[in-house]
């Protein structure tokens, strides 16, 4: 999964890159406008907590692709400018997380001379929805005229959605305010619409407006937020600083600051709700390890994250939730009580669910 940063310059994105993937990178390579990806592994302390119990020769985080998206250039007018380089890298990403200044700093003037979260957003906005329309209008084009030669059934049952899709972004609504359905979301990514795509919105104070961020929250509650846009806050300068000290001294700074959630923690946790994500294990003396699928995958697909012989190959799965293991203490207790159980293939596995599975 890949999770693309994007912003408009002086907004704090190459800090947020930083802050989360626990990078420095030198200002003048910032400047320059290069583009930055890291890997990084994502927290979670029930994993922890089993490898604390089987101390495996490995421990195995999952993993999200962080990437700073470059190529959006000040014009000469002093507003930004959507790149074609900007635009082509951006559709390669899973998600997307916009970063919206609100702080002040007369050493770094924002780009269009004020801060306004909502006209910054709609900048975003309305240059993806211009994007979708010239790439649906073509396409539409294409395929009415292929339909005219060949009477092809699939281009007949793909012309209306992206006939509504158009409709939606003549309207200046982004596609993800649709309730598109899986089958329409798997043939939209072949295009890769960037108004599809779900949205974070992180909102970029300073260290002194911990009272300031309730009262934009609710606006955009209001006016911005749906099922496929969610909206985080952090305070990128001091948080940027806290990245780079020991755990404990952080934990002391983000106490004394208010500051509940790292920006880590709270981009994580809401990019897996936005993407439809979660975790399941398998443990043992070899390796534990965090697995990331879509929620309503089944045991057999969740198997076939594991390898594909599992999924091919599969005959049934050893089921018990983390939870349930906890409090039982050990497998077998857990078997016991009947928290334990073999599951068949249409099982839908559930966050936090320690697997086994038995394959021929």
């Amino acid at each position: 999964m890949q999770i693309g940063i994007v912003g408009l310059p002086f907004c704090g994105k190459s800090a947020l890159f930083q802050t989360i993937t626990k990078t420095h990178l030198d200002p003048g390579v910032i400047a320059k406008g290069e583009f930055h990806q890291s890997v990084i592994k994502v927290p979670d302390k029930r994993l922890d907590e089993l490898t604390a119990i089987f101390n495996p020769k490995k421990k195995v985080n999952a993993a999200i692709e962080f990437v700073d998206v470059a190529g959006l250039q000040k014009g000469d007018s002093g507003s930004a400018q959507f790149t074609t380089n900007f635009l082509s890298r951006v559709k390669t990403n899973d998600a997307l997380v916009q970063v919206v200044r609100l702080f002040e700093n007369e050493l770094v003037p924002h780009p269009e001379g004020s801060i306004n979260m909502m006209r910054d957003l709609n900048t975003f906005e309305t240059e993806f929805i211009i994007s979708d329309l010239a790439l649906l209008e073509n396409r539409i084009d294409k395929i009415k005229k292929q339909i005219l030669k060949t009477q092809d059934d699939n281009l007949k049952r793909e012309l209306p959605l992206l006939e509504k899709c158009y409709e939606t972004l003549q309207e200046e609504k982004p596609l993800r305010s649709l309730h598109l359905t899986r089958d329409e979301l798997k043939l939209l990514k072949t295009y890769q619409l960037l108004t599809v795509k779900p949205m974070l919105i992180a909102l970029n104070f300073d260290e002194t407006q911990g009272k300031e961020t309730e009262k934009y929250l609710e606006q955009l509650v209001k006016s911005k937020l749906d099922t496929n846009t969610k909206v985080i806050v952090f305070f990128g300068k001091i948080e940027q600083e806290m990245s780079e000290l020991p755990e404990e001294d952080a934990a002391v700074f983000m106490k004394e600051y208010g500051i509940k959630e790292s920006a880590l923690n709270s981009l994580i946790r809401e990019a897996y709700d936005l993407l439809g994500l979660q975790s399941f294990f398998t443990v043992g003396e070899d390796e534990c390890r965090a697995w990331t699928i879509r929620k309503g995958m089944n045991a057999q697909e969740a198997a076939g994250e594991i390898h594909t012989d599992f999924f091919n190959k599969f005959i049934r799965a050893e089921v018990v939730h983390y939870t349930d293991f906890i409090t039982a203490g050990s497998f077998a207790k857990a078997k016991e009580i009947g928290n334990w159980r073999l599951e068949g293939r249409d099982y839908i596995v559930n966050d936090g669910d320690i697997i086994s599975v038995r394959h021929s």
